[in-house]
């Protein structure tokens, strides 16, 4: 006398949640990896071989009209001293300050924020984009 039952049971794994959760974790990385650096200010920078890189404490950044941008702030040149003396008297080490100069920006504007942050102590990096 045979008391098993026959009905076998399939188990079976259903994953139609899974796509959702991946659909939704793909829109949430590619909404955060272009907010990744909102503080750019989009200019065209010279050409340089070398790579050197540097803890950068304040970028200034100057465009094609010669308006600077202390991180994305608009300060004249006048003022250029004062806004950035509090961010450089914070850093106790080695304060580095990063000039993102257009390439139709002339030198004497970039030799002026380099006397700028010698004035107030600070190191200076001149930012270039890669070959």
């Amino acid at each position: 006398m045979n008391l098993r039952s026959r009905n076998r049971k399939n188990v079976e794994m259903h994953n139609s949640a899974l796509n959702d959760i991946l659909f939704i974790l793909l829109l949430f990385f590619l909404i955060v990896s272009t907010l990744a650096n909102p503080n750019v200010i989009k200019l065209m920078l010279p050409k340089a071989t070398s790579n050197t890189k540097a803890k950068q404490t304040v970028v200034v950044s100057i465009n094609e009209k010669r308006e600077f941008f202390v991180g994305t702030n608009k300060i004249p040149f006048d003022n250029l001293k004062q806004a950035l003396a509090p961010s450089v008297a914070n850093e106790k080490v080695d304060p580095t300050i990063v000039i993102n100069a257009e390439k139709s920006v002339p030198v004497e504007d970039v030799v002026s924020v380099m006397e700028v942050a010698r004035e107030i102590g600070a190191k200076v990096v001149l930012a270039t984009a890669r070959k």
